[in-house]
């Protein structure tokens, strides 16, 4: 029996790569970067072991929960890198041939869980840097649209149950990327960004407009 439904699909040993011919930026996915069995156990892991949290921020003069649960690793405020964790960074790190220093993961519980049209915010050292996105679980959209050139069609990316996309350094400079609502009965998924940077507060990683976005796809 499969954990998720699209893993009945996986060919396994096979990682489909995508390179994205898209302007300003580089974007690569590498589908099955890790195999469906191995997929589900670390799964299963990070979602019985991670101190999920539900953070809030304010929007006018309401205090907003947040659409989905996240945890922070890394840096002096952020949670001690656990050997599930390690054993996924260097995974990572080995494809991309990039060290990383933080992961935010990010537990999207259903369908209503989300997250708003935004870019990642400046680190504190002045430069933007490439971010690796893996994910466990039901396959979500992963929209990016460019921040200046309105011809540019948006990408509607489908990000699998042990899928990887990589954004490059530029991606935050000229694009902004969204998880939207669905209203299609599914299942969890979680997310983990790694990420370069010298930002020790979770909040401080992302800035997210209109978290309660109400789109959705079919």
């Amino acid at each position: 029996m499969n954990l998720f439904e699209d893993t009945a699909l996986f060919d396994e040993g096979k990682k489909r790569y995508t390179r994205f011919d898209i302007p300003d930026t580089e974007l690569q996915l590498w589908e099955q970067f890790i195999g469906k069995n191995e997929a589900d156990h670390f799964y299963k892991m990070l979602l019985a072991d991670t101190p999920w949290q539900q953070h809030t921020r304010q929007m006018y003069d309401k205090t907003i929960p947040d659409p989905r649960l996240t945890a922070y690793y890394g840096g002096s405020n952020g949670h001690a890198w656990t050997p599930t964790l390690l054993t996924l960074k260097s995974q990572v790190e080995a494809i991309c041939e990039i060290q990383f220093n933080r992961v935010l993961l990010n537990y999207y519980r259903d369908g209503n869980d989300s997250v708003a049209w935004h870019s990642d915010t400046l680190p504190k050292d002045g430069k933007h840097h490439a971010i690796a996105s893996l994910t466990f679980g039901e396959t979500r959209v992963f929209k990016v649209r460019h921040k200046h050139q309105k011809g540019t069609p948006q990408l509607d990316i489908l990000l699998k149950h042990g899928s990887l996309l990589l954004m490059g350094e530029t991606m935050q400079d000229h694009y902004e990327h969204h998880v939207p609502k669905t209203n299609r009965k599914i299942g969890p998924r979680i997310n983990l960004t790694f990420r370069i940077s010298g930002v020790t507060r979770p909040e401080d990683i992302n800035h997210h407009r209109g978290d309660l976005n109400q789109e959705s796809v079919p």
